[in-house]
């Protein structure tokens, strides 16, 4: 989208790659981010060395002052840990233009209030939800940024807004399609990266494709039984934010979150496996607020319970893996 301004606030891997997708798709980008070194990398040698050594980026600007960032800027791509986005975001609010379409990236619900993110991005900026979009699809950022081809979704529930956004991320090999169930997408978002946990952990016990196939299929039902339960479209978990994004985050060896649940599956503790992946894997932090989010709806998610479970020490891989298969009988179903 030739001209348009744009801020990403996030120099990770998923930041960075989506500032390098809207820069090919002929968006005028600046890139925010804390790490002084990562900002004069991308500026001065067009490359991100910490998070994306091996990607030559397009031309875009980067910077550690976020009022910089945000000036003039039409499209706001917040890339930042879940976790923290709500203090990170009402300090910048006083920079945010007043027309400006605010992207949540995020992956993941707050803890403490159980809401998703599209709704701490809105309270935070005190903006309408209508200005909130969100991107979620089988997006794995290492692949994205050497421009291997994939698609995503874009919902907002303004309809002009998703498409102003679905406009200035659409080029030669990231295809945006737009929707308005922005709960479903969101959910799902925050729900694949569980169940990437839980068959990360089968892996790393040891466990084949069969075990693969099952708890991603049964995961699936237990993001769409929270879609349904908070109002959300039931197509919206057959598409590409819903089983598309499942499928590469579960079994991908790019995906922080399978990999850090394979630590654990080979062993080690949280913390171990935190510091060997390396990386922020969200669905750590967000697996207690998804099931507390369900439990408040009441929801039943036995594999995020497991994974919350073994997680924070109440239980063994193993024994999850049994008490998911005690579960009693019954008829194959979402509901």
């Amino acid at each position: 989208m030739s001209g348009l301004r744009a801020a990403v606030l996030g120099s990770g891997s998923w930041g960075t790659t989506f500032a390098a997708v809207m820069a090919d798709a002929g968006c005028d980008v600046t890139l925010w981010g804390r790490d002084e070194s990562v900002v004069r990398d991308v500026a001065e040698k067009r490359r991100n060395s910490k998070y994306l050594p091996d990607v030559v980026l397009p031309e875009m600007a980067a910077t550690t002052d976020a009022a910089d960032a945000l000036a003039g800027a039409r499209v706001v791509v917040v890339a930042i840990p879940s976790q923290v986005a709500r203090g990170t975001l009402e300090a910048l609010r006083p920079h945010l233009e007043p027309d400006a379409v605010v992207v949540s990236l995020m992956k993941g619900v707050e803890l403490s209030t159980d809401k998703r993110m599209s709704q701490v991005v809105a309270e935070a900026l005190q903006i309408s939800e209508g200005r909130v979009a969100v991107v979620s699809g089988p997006n794995l950022a290492k692949e994205i940024a050497e421009r291997q081809p994939t698609a995503t979704v874009v919902a907002c529930s303004d309809e002009a807004n998703a498409r102003l956004v679905a406009d200035a991320c659409s080029n030669t090999y990231f295809r945006p399609y737009t929707n308005s169930d922005v709960v479903g997408v969101e959910l799902c978002g925050a729900v694949k990266n569980i169940i990437a946990l839980a068959v990360g952990m089968a892996h790393g016990r040891g466990f084949g494709w069969n075990t693969t196939a099952t708890v991603i299929t049964r995961g699936l039902v237990e993001i769409t039984r929270l879609g349904r339960a908070l109002g959300a479209d039931a197509e919206t978990f057959s598409g590409l934010a819903g089983m598309g994004d499942l499928v590469a985050t579960c079994a991908s060896p790019l995906s922080r979150n399978h990999t850090l649940g394979k630590h654990v599956g080979q062993g080690m503790t949280l913390d171990e496996a935190l510091e060997a992946t390396g990386t922020t894997a969200e669905g750590v932090k967000s697996s207690r607020s998804v099931l507390e989010l369900a439990e408040k709806h009441g929801v039943d998610m036995p594999i995020t319970a497991g994974v919350v479970a073994v997680l924070h020490g109440s239980l063994s891989v193993e024994d999850m893996a049994r008490a998911l298969l005690a579960r009693p009988q019954k008829a194959e179903s979402t509901s």
